[in-house]
């Protein structure tokens, strides 16, 4: 399996299908957003900042596959957004079961993007929340949405931690092979 996804990693077709399912997740969002009108919340809109980084690591990945250091920036950037989308995902789930048992939660109102990348104030329309934390406008199969972006983030943390590791893996030489 090692071998494998050490070969995928080499491919520009795996880096782009990564780049595509994060662009698609995205547009989703967006649909989310201006088709069903449901306003994103602060936590929305960081998980929407972590498949932006985890896009961003797949397009760096898919340009220097070939380059080891490229490579290992590109598998780091997608570990570091997969892992942090997964932070927010879980604290929105666990601040939606509180408002659920008649506690009170809430979260900020603005983003906190650093000074460096202020997200909200170059794409408002993609970036900027204009929801409010713990309420569950949608759910599919009785999970809301920010339980089924967990479940996404930890696929896609999972499959980087895989991909890494297959980076690390020496296959075993066999002289009678």
């Amino acid at each position: 399996m090692f071998s494998m996804l050490s070969t995928w990693s080499l491919q520009r077709w795996s880096w782009l299908s990564l780049a595509f399912i994060s662009a698609a997740l995205l547009l989703t969002a967006l649909y989310f957003q201006y088709g069903m009108d449901l306003a994103p919340c602060i936590m929305c809109v960081y998980q929407r900042a972590a498949i932006s980084g985890i896009c961003i690591a797949a397009l760096v990945g898919a340009y220097g596959r070939n380059i080891a250091v490229v490579r290992w920036l590109a598998i780091l950037g997608w570990i570091v957004a997969a892992g942090w989308g997964l932070k927010i995902a879980h604290d929105q789930v666990l601040i939606e079961q509180i408002v659920a048992s008649g506690g009170f939660s809430t979260c900020a109102i603005f983003a906190e993007f650093p000074s460096w990348l202020l997200l909200d104030k170059w794409l408002p329309s993609v970036f900027n929340p204009t929801g409010m934390c713990g309420e569950v406008a949608w759910t599919f199969l009785g999970y809301s949405m920010a339980f089924w972006m967990r479940v996404v983030f930890g696929a896609i943390l999972l499959v980087a931690l895989l991909v890494t590791a297959s980076q690390l893996h020496r296959p075993r030489q066999n002289p009678y092979d």
